[in-house]
C-alpha cells in the first residue's frame, strides 16, 4: 500500500475519532448543564416554600394569640322575657355586643329563641301563626350570621395590625425558628427530589450573621443559594437564609456517569487506531530501510567482488605475462578485498546478534586514555590523508573502566570512520579527542570539523539502517549499521551516547561510562 493511501485513511479515521470524541464530551457538558439547571430550579423553589411556610406559621402563631385576647373582652348579655299573655311568642332573648381595646362597639346582635305553644284556636289561624314565627325566626338567624361575619373580621384586622406594628418590631432571631426552618427546608428539597446534604446560615439585610447550622461547613459554598425572609416588611427588618451542598458535584456526576464508559472506550479505541497507524508507518519505514540496506550492500559487496574476480582471471590467464611485482600486486588485492568482505558479513552478523541478544560480552578492567591514545595514533594516517590531524586531550583521573574491549574500541573506530567519510572534500579534517571526569562517571568526546549534520535527522541516526541520503543516491557507501551498532555497545555497558551538530560546521559525539572507583 502506498504511502499516500495510508496517510488518506489514517487522517480520515483520525477526524472521524476526534469528531466522535467531542460530540461525547460535547454531550457529557451540556447534560450536566442542564442537570445544574434543575438542581438550581430546584433549590430556589424549595427555598421559597420553606420561606413561604415559615411566614403563614408566624401569622398563624399571631391568629391564635389575638383570638384568644379578642374574646376575652367581647361582652355578652342575657335576657329572659316571658309572655304570659300569650302561649306563643319570645321564650329567651340573648344580647351580644363586640367592644374593642378602646371601648368601640364593633357589632350587637340579639338572638331570640321563639317557641309557641299550641291553643285552642282555628286550624287556619295556627298555620298563619306558625308562617310568621318561622320567618321571624330566618330574619334572626340571618342577622345573626351577618353579625358574627363582622366579629370575625374584626378579630382577623386585629391580627394584621398586630403583625404590622408588634412581630416586625422583633429581632430576626427572635422572629425565626431555625429549628423549623431546618426541617421545612430538607421537607422542601426531598419533595423536588434533592436528597444530599447541605448547610444554611441566616443573616439581617446588611450581612450580619445569626445563625448557621451546628455542622455549617465552607466545603462547596462556591455554589451557595438565597432567599430573602419576610420580603414584604421593610428592608431593615428582613433576613436571608444561605443554602450551599459540599456534595454538588457528585449529585452532578452521578446523573452523567453511565455516559463515562462510552467516552473511555472511545479514547481507547483512539489510542489504539493511534498507536496502530504509528506500528504500520514504522513498519513501512522499516521496510524502506531494509530494501535500501540490500540495495546498499549489495552494490558493496559487488566491489569487492568484482576486485577478486578480475585478480583471479589475471592469474588465471596464462596468455599474460606476470612478473613477481605483477603478482605481489594481485595478492595484495585479493587479501584486502577479501579482509574488506568478511569486515562486512562481520558487522552484520554482529548487528544480528545484537538483536537476538547471544553476543556475550568478555569483559574486564581497562583505561579509556591509554585506549584513546592508541586508537589516535593508529587512525592519525587516515587523517593525515585529509590534511588534517587528531588531537588528544586526556584530563579524566579517574579511567579505568569495565568494558569489552574489542567493541569498546571499535565504538570508537567508527565514529573516526564516519568523522573521515562524512569530512568536507575541499577542507582539511580535524578530529579532537578529550576525556573528563563528573562526578562518578567518565566521560569521551569526539568532535571533527566535517559537514555535520541537520537538525532533523539527529534524532534518527541511531536507528538501525537508517541513512542520510537525498533520494536514491548515498554521498557515502554503507549500510547505515554504523551508529546503530554504536548505540547497542554502549547501551549493553550501561553507558550513555549523545550527539550535538551544526550543519557545515561539525559534529560532537559524548559518551559517558561509570568508572571502576578505588
Amino acid at each position: 500500500m502506498k504511502r499516500s493511501t495510508i496517510w488518506i485513511i489514517a487522517i480520515v479515521m483520525g477526524l472521524s475519532f476526534v469528531v466522535l470524541l467531542a460530540l461525547q464530551i460535547s454531550y457529557i457538558e451540556e447534560m450536566a448543564k442542564m442537570k445544574r439547571e434543575q438542581f438550581e430550579e430546584s433549590v430556589r423553589r424549595s427555598l421559597y416554600m420553606a420561606a413561604h411556610n415559615m411566614e403563614l406559621n408566624e401569622t398563624l402563631h399571631y391568629l391564635e394569640k389575638n383570638v384568644k385576647d379578642t374574646e376575652g373582652k367581647a361582652l355578652v348579655n342575657d335576657s329572659l322575657t316571658v309572655n304570659n299573655g300569650l302561649q306563643g311568642g319570645v321564650q329567651k332573648s340573648h344580647q351580644y355586643s363586640v367592644v374593642g381595646d378602646d371601648g368601640t362597639i364593633y357589632s350587637s346582635f340579639q338572638l331570640q329563641t321563639v317557641s309557641l305553644s299550641p291553643r285552642k284556636v282555628s286550624s287556619g289561624l295556627m298555620v298563619k301563626r306558625d308562617r310568621e314565627a318561622i320567618a321571624e325566626a330566618q330574619k334572626t338567624m340571618q342577622e345573626a350570621v351577618r353579625n358574627r361575619y363582622i366579629y370575625q373580621r374584626s378579630l382577623l384586622d386585629e391580627v394584621v395590625y398586630s403583625i404590622l406594628y408588634t412581630a416586625s418590631d422583633k429581632p430576626l432571631k427572635e422572629r425565626v425558628n431555625f429549628r423549623q426552618l431546618d426541617q421545612d427546608i430538607r421537607t422542601e428539597l426531598l419533595h423536588n427530589g434533592i436528597d444530599i446534604p447541605y448547610h444554611f446560615k441566616v443573616t439581617t439585610y446588611d450581612g450580619t450573621e445569626v445563625y448557621r447550622c451546628p455542622d455549617y461547613t465552607d466545603e462547596g459554598s462556591e455554589y451557595s443559594y438565597s432567599i430573602q425572609l419576610f420580603r414584604n416588611d421593610p428592608q431593615a427588618k428582613t433576613g436571608t437564609v444561605t443554602v450551599h451542598f459540599p456534595d454538588i458535584d457528585s449529585y452532578i456526576f452521578s446523573s452523567i456517569r453511565y455516559v463515562i464508559p462510552a467516552l473511555i472506550f472511545t479514547g481507547v479505541l483512539m489510542i489504539t487506531f493511534i498507536f496502530t497507524v504509528v506500528v504500520i508507518f514504522r513498519q513501512k519505514k522499516v521496510s524502506e530501510m531494509r530494501n535500501d540496506f540490500v540495495n546498499n550492500m549489495t552494490h558493496e559487496l559487488k566491489t569487492p567482488i568484482a576486485s577478486i574476480s578480475l585478480a583471479s582471471q589475471m592469474l588465471n590467464d596464462k596468455s599474460i605475462t606476470k612478473s613477481e611485482s605483477m603478482l605481489e600486486h594481485l595478492g595484495g588485492v585479493i587479501n584486502d578485498e577479501s579482509k574488506r568482505l568478511r569486515f562486512l558479513v562481520e558487522k552484520v552478523l554482529q548487528m544480528s546478534m545484537f538483536d537476538r541478544r547471544k553476543n556475550v560480552f568478555k569483559m574486564k578492567e581497562a583505561d579509556i586514555n591509554e585506549m584513546v591514545d592508541n586508537i589516535a595514533n593508529s587512525f592519525s594516517l587516515r587523517v593525515e590523508h585529509t590534511g588534517g590531524k587528531i588531537y588528544t586531550q586526556v584530563e579524566a583521573v579517574e579511567s579505568t573502566i569495565y568494558v569489552e574491549e574489542t567493541h569498546f574500541s571499535n565504538v570508537i573506530f567508527n565514529l573516526l570512520d564516519n568523522a573521515v567519510k562524512y569530512s568536507k572534500p575541499d577542507q582539511p579534517l580535524n578530529i579532537y579527542l578529550r576525556t573528563w571526569n563528573e562526578g562518578d562517571r567518565v566521560f569521551l568526546s569526539i568532535r571533527d570539523t566535517g559537514v555535520g549534520i541537520k537538525k532533523e535527522n539527529l534524532k534518527k541516526i541511531f536507528e538501525q539502517f537508517y541513512r542520510v541520503h537525498t533520494g536514491n543516491r548515498h554521498d557515502v557507501k554503507g549500510f547505515g549499521l554504523g551508529l546503530a551498532y554504536v548505540k547497542k555497545v554502549i547501551d549493553l555497558h550501561k553507558g550513555t551516547i549523545s550527539v550535538d551538530s551544526e550543519f557545515g560546521k561539525g559534529t560532537t559525539f559524548t559518551i559517558s561510562i561509570e568508572y571502576i572507583k578505588e
